[in-house]
C-alpha cells in the first residue's frame, strides 16, 4: 500500500473490550493508523480516551456528527471509520459517515430493526463506498480450511450442522451492579429486540450459513430468559431447515455455567464431518467416512490455501481471536487498496449483506419464539 489507511471511531473509549480489540486488529499488519475518534458522548470523557491513544485533541469529537462532517472536510481526513458502539447506533452512525464519503466498518449485530437495515443496505449499494461487518470467527485460518474443505466436497452433501456458542457471565444479573457492557446488552433501547440471540447468536448464524455455504430457509426458535428480572433473552435454542435438505440447531446462551467463551461448529455431511472449537482454534477435526479421525492443524501443509492465507505464525506458534480479527482488517485493507486503483475489489470479508442477513435472522427468531416456537421462513 501507498500509505496507511487512516482510520477513525466512534464508541470504543476506556473500559471498552471490543474497542481496543478492534485497534490492535487494525494495527497488526500495519495497514491502519488511528487519527480521530469519537470515543465517548462526554466531552472531557472523549479527551482523556483519545489522549491515552496520542490523538491530536482538535480530533478527539464528542458528537459523532461533528466528527463525520470535519474529516470528511479535511484533505487528511478519514479513510474508514470503525463503529463499536452498543447497536441502537449502528445505523445512524453509519448513515452519517457514508453521506461524508466514508467507508464504514461495523460491529455486529448491524441494526436493530431489519428496515433500518435493508434502507442502510440501499445506501452503501448507491454509495460505491465499501462496507465490513466484523463477524470475527471468519476470519480464523482453521474456519477457512472447514469452508474450504466444504466447497471442495471433501464432506459430501452437508446434512447435519450443529452450532453452539456458550457464555456464563450473564448467569447472575451483572447488570444491575453497574457493569457497562452488561447494562447496555440488557437494555432492550440500547441493544435492540435482542440479547444473547443479537449478541452471540448472530456469530453462531454467520459461521453456520459461511463454512457450509448453504443459506438457512426456515427456523423454529425457543427464547428464553432465566436470569430474574431480566428483559432480554440470555439462552436462544434453534432448529434450522437449510437449503438443499440439511437440518441444523443452533444454541446460544449467555448462563451456561462453565463457559467462558465456547464456539463450536459441528459439519456432517454424507462422506465426512468436521468440528471446529474455538478452544482449540489451531486445529480442524476431520473425519472421512470409513477412514480414521484426522486433526488438521493451522500452519501445516495439510490446512490448505485458505488456511495459509489467513496465518501470520509458524506451526506451534498459537494465533487467536486479535490474529482472527487482523485478517479481516487486512482483506478490507486490500479492497481498499483496489477501490482506490478503481480497479475490481476482493471482497472475502462479511459485508453490508451478511449484516442483512444476520438482522433477518434474529428477526425471524423472535416471530417464532413469539408465536409459540413455530415454523418462520428466513
Amino acid at each position: 500500500m501507498s500509505r496507511r489507511i487512516r482510520l477513525g471511531m466512534v464508541g470504543g473509549g476506556e473500559g471498552s473490550f471490543i474497542g481496543a480489540a478492534h485497534r490492535v486488529a487494525a494495527r497488526l499488519d500495519d495497514g491502519y493508523e488511528l487519527v480521530a475518534a469519537a470515543l465517548s458522548s462526554n466531552a472531557a470523557r472523549a479527551q482523556s480516551s483519545g489522549a491515552t491513544l496520542h490523538l491530536a485533541p482538535e480530533r478527539c469529537y464528542a458528537d459523532y456528527r461533528e466528527m463525520a462532517k470535519a474529516e470528511g472536510a479535511r484533505s487528511d481526513g478519514i479513510d474508514a471509520v470503525a463503529i463499536v458502539t452498543p447497536n441502537h447506533l449502528h445505523v445512524p452512525v453509519a448513515r452519517c459517515f457514508l453521506e461524508h464519503g466514508i467507508h464504514v466498518i461495523c460491529d455486529k449485530p448491524l441494526g436493530i430493526s431489519v428496515a433500518e437495515v435493508e434502507d442502510l443496505l440501499q445506501r452503501v449499494q448507491c454509495s460505491g463506498l465499501m462496507f465490513m461487518v466484523t463477524h470475527t470467527y471468519s476470519g480464523y485460518p482453521m474456519v477457512r480450511h472447514a469452508r474450504e474443505l466444504v466447497q471442495q466436497g471433501a464432506v459430501g452433501d452437508v446434512r447435519v450442522v450443529q452450532v453452539e456458542y456458550a457464555q456464563d457471565w450473564l448467569a447472575e444479573p451483572l447488570e444491575l451492579t453497574g457493569q457497562k457492557q452488561a447494562a447496555w446488552r440488557s437494555n432492550p433501547a440500547l441493544a435492540g429486540p435482542a440479547g444473547a440471540l443479537g449478541d452471540i447468536g448472530s456469530h453462531a448464524f454467520h459461521l453456520a450459513e459461511y463454512v457450509t455455504g448453504l443459506r438457512t430457509e426456515a427456523l423454529c426458535a425457543g427464547l428464553n430468559t432465566f436470569v430474574p428480572g431480566r428483559t432480554l433473552d440470555d439462552d436462544v435454542q434453534v432448529m434450522l431447515r437449510f437449503q438443499g435438505g440439511a437440518r441444523g440447531m443452533l444454541w446460544a446462551s449467555q448462563v451456561a455455567v462453565g463457559n467462558s467463551n465456547r464456539l463450536q461448529l459441528r459439519v456432517y455431511g454424507s462422506k465426512g464431518g468436521l468440528h471446529f472449537d474455538h478452544a482449540k482454534q489451531d486445529q480442524l477435526v476431520y473425519s472421512k467416512l470409513g477412514a480414521a479421525e484426522q486433526t488438521i492443524y493451522r500452519g501445516s501443509v495439510a490446512a490448505g490455501s485458505s488456511a495459509a492465507a489467513a496465518t501470520r505464525l509458524p506451526a506451534g506458534h498459537p494465533e487467536g481471536f486479535f490474529e482472527a480479527f487482523a485478517h479481516l482488517y487486512r482483506e478490507f485493507a486490500t479492497s481498499w487498496q483496489q477501490h482506490q486503483a478503481g480497479s475490481s475489489q476482493t471482497t472475502n470479508y462479511p459485508d453490508i449483506a451478511d449484516g442483512l442477513r444476520g438482522m433477518a435472522f434474529i428477526d425471524s427468531t423472535l416471530k417464532s419464539s413469539v408465536a409459540g416456537s413455530l415454523w418462520v421462513d428466513l
